[in-house]
Parts: C-alpha cells; structure tokens; sequence
C-alpha cells in the first residue's frame, strides 16, 4: 500500500453569492461510514465481466459517478451502441451495486462513438439520448434538451454540501493536432485554437461554481485535465482552456474545488500549485474498471504524486466536513488499497 499525505490550509474566501438553483438532492451519511463517500471509476469494457462491483460496495458509497467509456462501441449505428448499453446496465451486479445510489456520469470517446472523437462526430445527438437513457435521465431533465451531457447535482448531507460538477469533453471539442514526434499522438494546438467545452458549456459552468455554497467542488472531466506531457488526449492539448478554468476557480471562489478523471487506463494524482489559488489543484484519476494499461512503464509527468497503478482500480473520494478533508483512495481487487492522497482544504 503506497500512502501520500499532503496537508494545505487556508482562510475561507467569503463573498456574495447568487442564488444557487443547481438541483440539491439531500441525503444522510451512512450509519456505517465516519464519511461521506463518493465512488467513481471508467473504462468498462460490457465484455469483460467487471469484478469490482461488490467490492465498491463494500465501502458504502452514497454517490456513483461513471468518468466515460462506460461501454466500448466504436460506431455510427445506434442499435449496436443502444444492445452495448443494456449489457451493461441488464449485468445483475451492477443493477445490486446502484440500488438506493446516487448516479451521475459523463461519457468518453468509445461510449460516445468514435476513437478520439469530438463536434465532428454525426451521430452524437442520438448518442447522447442513448447515454441518458443508460443513466435513467428522466425524459423532462434539462440535460434531454440542451446539447452535451453536462450536469450538476449539490448533495446536501447532514447540514453539508457537495457539488459534483460533470463536464462534456466530447460534444463540443475541436480538432486536435497531431503530434510531430513520432512517440506521441496529439501535440497541444497553437494557443487559443479550439476548444474542450465550447461556449455554452463554459458560460454554464462559470454560473455553477459562482452559484455554489457547497464546502467542496468535484470537478468531473472524462479526460485529464493536469497531467500534459503523455501526448494522447487531455486538457493539456488546448492550453489557453487549462488556463481559462484555473482562472474560472480562482475568480469564483469556488470551495475546495477538485477535478476526477478517467480515458488512461491507469490511476494517479497529480498536483498543480496554481498561482492566486490558495491550495494545490489535485486532478484525481481512476481508470480502469475492467481492464487497464498493464505494460505501462512509465510516462513524464511533472506533477504527479505517488506511483501510477496499472492494476484495475476504482476511486474513493471520503468527504470529512467537521475537518474540511477529502481523503481520496486508489482501491483495486479485494478492496486493497492502492494509494492515498489526504488534501484538507482549510484552516481550523
């Protein structure tokens, strides 16, 4: 078991907020757990059996979050992608596992429809419908007639708050650039050419984290958004957006904001100090469920904490609200934990 600690207080920003009209879903933390907890992960091949189910169970989360590829269907005809979505959602485990559960999710390109694919995809209207229906979208939510699977929920949780903020890195994103060296796939675009959100995803989500009186701010993002150097897809290859969102927290005030990510098929933090932002940005990445990059030797990556984990995995976040603490866990087979990063977000 590898274990990293990193502890960074700070004063509270106080400021005025607008009314927050984010739908709040109120829950009470489990008798069984001292925290809250959220479970997420990615990367679910529907034909490989995932064994993870009961073992995520075991550790009593409130909230399931899927971070994209939730099936592999690579494909312009929707009946296949819709069988692909009921194999995975008719599996009698996962049916066990999100009873009483809280579910919310984002997709990535192979649920989506095309490898590293992004606007110019044809069928991604009827592929978002298909994706609602799979997380049982109700069919007068708002997120059946706005394009993009973009959502958010608050979970209010014994007086508390947590706002999980789920993005769209596929519906709108432009063309990437091919990489030049010939070790790599995508190279980052000239500064300030295309975009990972588009502008109505980006005006929605300014008004979310300025709207937000949540203690703390999941950020969910099918791709990495810190980790910049590995050459496949990640936030990293549209720079002036990596710069855009770190602004957007900072001027927001948003509290203890972080991000989750999934697409790599494997797990790891990485941590940003991030100027004018008085804590590290943790992007937290847990991939995959059913099948990962077991070759995988290693990668640059400045900002990296710990050791990368190429066993198949899912992720815990454990909300502590009476000592503003997340403690976020890498757990793989038999609920063996991986990893542990503790970030405490301010000051007593």
């Amino acid at each position: 078991m590898k274990k990293l600690l990193f502890i960074f207080g700070f004063l509270s920003f106080i400021g005025c907020k607008t009314q927050n009209t984010t739908p709040t879903i109120v829950t009470k933390k489990p008798v069984q757990n001292t925290f809250f907890t959220v479970a997420f992960g990615s990367c679910d091949d529907q034909k490989i059996k995932n064994e993870l189910w009961p073992v995520i169970d075991e550790n009593h989360p409130s909230v399931w979050i899927w971070g994209g590829d939730n099936v592999y269907s690579d494909t312009e005809d929707m009946q296949f992608l819709k069988k692909n979505y009921e194999i995975q959602k008719q599996d009698a485990e996962y049916l066990k596992f999100i009873k009483d559960k809280i579910v919310l999710g984002t997709w990535d390109d192979h649920d989506f429809g095309v490898n590293d694919g992004g606007e110019e995809y044809p069928f991604k209207r009827e592929s978002q419908q298909l994706f609602l229906d799979f997380l049982g979208t109700l069919k007068s939510d708002p997120e059946r007639k706005r394009d993009g699977v973009y959502t958010a929920k608050t979970i209010a949780v014994n007086g508390n708050k947590v706002k999980i903020i789920v993005l769209d890195s596929r519906f709108f994103r432009t063309a990437l650039t091919s990489a030049t060296d010939s070790k790599k796939r995508f190279q980052p675009n000239a500064y300030g050419e295309g975009t990972v959100l588009g502008n109505a995803q980006w005006k929605w989500l300014e008004k979310e984290l300025q709207n937000s009186d949540a203690q703390f701010n999941v950020i969910v993002s099918s791709i990495q958004f810190i980790s910049n150097k590995h050459g496949f897809e990640a936030w990293g290859n549209f720079p002036h957006e990596v710069e855009k969102m770190e602004k957007l927290i900072i001027s927001t005030k948003a509290k203890g904001t972080f991000i989750i990510s999934g697409d790599r098929h494997i797990a790891t933090f990485s941590s940003k100090k991030v100027s004018g932002l008085s804590y590290p940005l943790i992007d937290f990445t847990s991939s995959g469920l059913t099948h990962t990059y077991s070759s995988f030797s290693g990668e640059e990556n400045p900002y990296v904490k710990g050791e990368v984990i190429k066993d198949i995995n899912f992720g815990l976040l454990k909300f502590d609200f009476k000592n503003d603490k997340v403690i976020m866990e890498i757990r793989g087979k038999e609920n063996a934990l991986l990893q542990e990063y503790v970030q405490i977000y301010s000051g007593k």
